[in-house]
């Protein structure tokens, strides 16, 4: 497994690209636009998704509006250079198997990975937010493609779960809900899991780590109670792994 990316890294890992009532990344603007501040050119990582054209051309009008200039990775012709003359990366959401295929196939994994560690931005959404973590074995995508390793970026040292939905006391439906899955997880893995509801975006910076946006989360731990999570909880303690990954409020 390889190690979290160093302590110069700046990430914003966001749990969806819309929540109901606004627009494509509307929700999320003003923390993207502050991730990014300083930066001018932005490489868009769309494989997720399977029309990289439209893809492309739907992220770049709301980052224009912030004042960036966004291309996107697929019309590069050397992929791997386009990572190392860019000033930022933002990845886009959708199937987290496609995009990890993708980022493996065209060797991706270390040229991102030693950007990060050197203090590029990195954005991700949904998809983008799952190759962050160690592995994607907490996405909940199907595996309509296969990746040669679930093993991923590793830009921080936990798992996180985007789009996490709570249970339904009053549904009838008899599937496993999203907090069951997790326990599953947790019957063959000890690392912790964040999940991260639809408005809940992650800010990384060194060593610090706050939880922010309009919703908040739940930090799941190997046989211990889910813990609730509101914004602006501060959960550097998740960045080191011997720890016991115990959250603590903004400015404690």
């Amino acid at each position: 497994m390889p190690q979290p990316a160093s302590p110069e890294r700046h990430l914003l890992l966001i749990s969806s690209s819309r929540v109901h009532g606004s627009g494509y990344l509307e929700h999320c603007a003003a923390a993207v636009a502050s991730r990014l501040q300083g930066v001018r050119r932005v490489l868009f990582i769309p494989y997720a998704l399977h029309d990289l054209d439209a893809y492309a051309a739907r992220t770049a009008a709301p980052l224009a509006t912030l004042g960036f200039e966004l291309t996107s990775i697929h019309t590069a012709t050397d992929p791997v250079a386009a990572v190392e003359a860019t000033d930022a990366v933002f990845v886009g959401g959708g199937n987290t198997f496609r995009l990890l295929k993708a980022l493996w196939e065209l060797r991706l994994i270390s040229p991102l990975r030693r950007r990060v560690a050197a203090g590029m931005p990195y954005v991700g959404s949904s998809a983008g937010t799952n190759v962050a973590c160690p592995t994607i074995r907490t996405t909940n995508d199907m595996p309509i493609l296969e990746p040669p390793t679930l093993q991923a970026l590793a830009l921080v040292p936990f798992q996180i779960n985007p789009h996490y939905v709570d249970p339904d006391p009053a549904s009838t439906h008899q599937g496993e809900t999203r907090e069951e899955r997790i326990r599953q997880f947790h019957e063959e893995s000890d690392v912790p899991v964040l999940a991260l509801r639809e408005g809940a975006m992650l800010r990384v910076d060194d060593r610090r780590a706050i939880l922010e946006g309009v919703a908040g989360a739940k930090l799941f731990r190997r046989d211990l109670p889910a813990q609730e999570l509101e914004p602006g909880i501060r959960l550097d303690r998740l960045l080191q792994p011997a720890t016991a990954h115990l959250p603590q409020r903004s400015g404690v």
